[in-house]
Formats: C-alpha cells, structure tokens, sequence
C-alpha cells in the first residue's frame, strides 16, 4: 500500500497490485467456488475462490510521470522518435505469446470457470479493435467463461478515434475504464497526458452511447488544483452519468518522474480531505456509492473483477510483469511474468513466461486477506476468511480486539469492516494484521 504515514491518510493511486487498473464497474460477483476439496491439515483449502484473468499490453505513448504501472513507449525500429502505436506486426507477435502464455498457464486452472477478464496496461485501446476481437476469441477456445462474464479493456481518451469504441464492443468487450482523470487541460497538461479536456469529454460520451456499463477514472489533489477546480471537474464527471467512477489520490510512487522532480503546489493532506469529502457528497448525491475506498457505483454496476481481487479471489495474469495469484488444494502462490515486453516474449517462446514464484506463506495469509478485504466498505465475512485462507478464524482475535478496541474496526461476529475512523487510518489497521 502506498498511503503515507500523517493524521489522515489520502487513498492511494494504486488500490490493488499488478493488475489496478484501475479501477471499474461489474455486473455481480457469482458463487461458484471451483468445487469440495478434501482438507487434512491447516492451510488446507475446502474449496477454490472465483478465477478472473488478467491481461497486460504494455505500450502507451507516453510514460505518464505519476506511473509507476508496468508501462512502455513504443518506439517502431525505424521510427526517429517514440510515441506512436504498435504496428501490425508486433500486435500480432504479442497476441500470439499471449496465447502460447496461456496454454503453458491451462494445467494449472484446468476445468475452472473465469468469471471476469481485464485488459489493462499500458494503454491496450492502442491495439486494434480486430486484434482484441481475436485475442477474445483464443481465449474462448481455451477457458470456460461464465456466460455473463465482465470483460474490461483500459482506454485512454488520447487514443480516442470516431466509432473505435463501438468497434471493441463488437468484439466482445463489455464495459470500458477511461482513463480521464482530469477535465481540466491545465491539470491534464501537468500530469503529462496526451489528451486534453474536449478529447476526455468525446471518449466519455461515445462510450456511453456503446456500453451498457463503463468506468470513468478521476484523479484528485493534484498540482496547483483547488477545491473549486475539483468541483468543476465533479460536476463535468458526474454530468455524464458515469455507471461506475474511479477516484484516485495522486500519490508521488518511487521509480516515477514525479519521485525525482516533485511536482509543485501540491495540496496538503487538509487540503486533499476535504477534496475527498467533497466527492463523497457529490456522488452520493448522484446515486453512485462508494463500495471501495476509490470506486463509486450505481447499482448493478460494481466491478466484478476489482472486487475478486478485495475479496482474496484468484486471477492467472497473462503478458509482460502480469501478476497472478492461484489457490491450489494444498498451497497458494503468486507468480509474476517478465516484465520487459521484449524479454517477456522471448521468454514465452522458450516456455518460461514466469520470471518468479512464491508461496503465500501462512503466515502471511491474514495479512494478504485482510489488506484488500478491508478497503471493502462492507468489508469481509469471517467464514470467508477461512475459505480462502484455508486457517481458522481464532488466528484474527488478537488483532482484531486491539482494532476494535482502537476505533479501527466495525465487528458484529460474522463480519469485520473499517469503522470511518478506520477508513482514514486505513494503514494503521491493515498494519495489525501484519505476521509477528
């Protein structure tokens, strides 16, 4: 997590490792659990969590000096300069080592329904919308999806072309995340994205016209940028009816050009409270509600995909640095692809896509379940705690007493959840659940 230490704590720009994105709407969370699993020892599974698949297509045209998201300019090998999409060629090349990644992946999710896909990056809206309609259809023909799964793809309003959007709906994507995050071409120019405020707003509005369900992405506290200016920013956002709505802090992550060269006129943390409280109360005016710490929803419209991440559910992620994390009746472990496009791909063709493994150890099961459950503003069950997990609950009372009894944590036997004192110390109660 990358909250800062401080009184009040602003919500991080990055909710969820690898994958993020961002952040989006869904159309419901199934129940199918993978199956009965015989247990016999602690750490033991009962029975496997959803599966999502993540997938990452790494370029963009320009390395956003906020993102510390495994990003890459394209530069063509001819080209003088960088910034400009793949070409056909390497399209097609990626597409392919995304298939062969997969096939590699399959015996170790065999016969699991995926019940979400996300395609981030990067900015995969780079790719063509034929490129997307036949990644689709290779993965159709190697998982089970469930027949209303949410598939997402990442958009960036600088990559906006006249019925492009439409193009990926009929490819079979079913909601789109744009990621806008500022109406205001000052801040736009500041955070250093190739759009500007009218792009934002065309992109927005032909998204509307071709999905049922799309995410809106905002960024708030941003340099030089004043309460009035967040209020016209929610006002312009909130005009076009958003489904789902992203809210990020922008937070200065190390490895980032922001790291080296601050931004100036940077708000205080008083400052950037009240901007969240400001946007609290707009979109519960508007009859969007905040399910997560950074996303607001109308009804039917959370994200499926983010939420199996909060929940502690499993996701096989595919492409350059993809992150994964599988549930096995015996072991849980996390993977992470290579994460240079190049070495990614030639890593796929000698069959060693994973660059690293590792167990989720039980030691630190409580903390990794609790991290993101507790973002959650209807937080998690107990008895889901032990089915994803694998542990028994009495392993949660010491820490879950001090949070109590710390103002930290909502707690009625069944259910925990972070109080609203909590929600602004959220570090400090996720810190709790830390192993030791």
């Amino acid at each position: 997590m990358s909250e800062r230490p401080g009184p009040r704590r602003p919500i991080p720009i990055a909710p969820v490792p690898a994958p993020a994105g961002s952040a989006t709407p869904g159309m419901g969370h199934s129940a199918h659990t993978g199956g009965a699993l015989a247990t016999q020892a602690e750490g033991a599974l009962t029975a496997l969590p959803p599966l999502s698949l993540y997938v990452h297509l790494p370029w963009c045209l320009r390395k956003c000096p906020y993102c510390d998201f495994n990003s890459h300019v394209w530069r063509a090998p001819d080209a003088p300069a960088a910034g400009a999409k793949p070409d056909a060629a390497t399209q097609t090349r990626y597409r392919q080592a995304l298939v062969r990644d997969l096939e590699a992946a399959l015996p170790q999710i065999w016969g699991r329904t995926v019940h979400s896909v996300f395609i981030g990056g990067g900015t995969p809206s780079l790719f063509e919308p034929e490129q997307v309609e036949a990644l689709l259809a290779d993965i159709r023909a190697r998982l089970r999806l469930e027949p209303a799964c949410e598939i997402t793809l990442e958009a960036n309003p600088g990559t906006f072309e006249a019925q492009r959007f439409a193009a990926y709906s009929r490819a079979g994507v079913t909601r789109l995340s744009i990621g806008v995050q500022s109406f205001d071409d000052r801040a736009l120019a500041a955070l250093g994205r190739v759009h500007d405020g009218a792009q934002a707003r065309a992109a927005v509005q032909e998204a509307a016209a071709c999905f049922d369900t799309w995410n809106l992405d905002l960024m708030y506290a941003l340099p030089g940028q004043t309460v009035d200016d967040l209020d016209r920013d929610l006002e312009t956002a909130l005009a076009l009816k958003p489904p789902h709505l992203s809210i990020y802090h922008l937070t200065i992550e190390p490895n980032t050009r922001f790291a080296l060269q601050p931004p100036p006129q940077l708000p205080d943390d008083d400052s950037a409270y009240a901007m969240l409280d400001r946007i609290i109360e707009a979109t519960t005016a508007q009859g969007l509600s905040r399910y997560e710490v950074s996303a607001f929803s109308r009804p039917g419209h959370r994200c499926t995909h983010n939420l199996n991440y909060w929940r502690f559910g499993d996701y096989l992620g595919l492409g350059a640095g993809a992150h994964s994390k599988l549930s096995f009746p015996d072991r849980l472990v996390r993977q992470v692809r290579w994460r240079e496009p190049r070495a990614y791909l030639e890593a796929v063709e000698r069959g060693q896509a994973v660059s690293n493994e590792s167990a989720i150890t039980l030691e630190d099961r409580p903390f990794e379940f609790m991290l993101n459950g507790l973002r959650l503003i209807e937080g998690v069950s107990l008895r889901a705690f032990h089915e994803r997990t694998g542990l028994n609950v009495a392993l949660l009372e010491p820490a879950l007493q001090r949070a109590v009894a710390q103002g930290l944590l909502v707690h009625d036997g069944l259910q925990v959840r972070a109080s609203e004192r909590g929600l602004d110390f959220l570090s400090d109660l996720q810190a709790l659940f830390l192993p030791g």
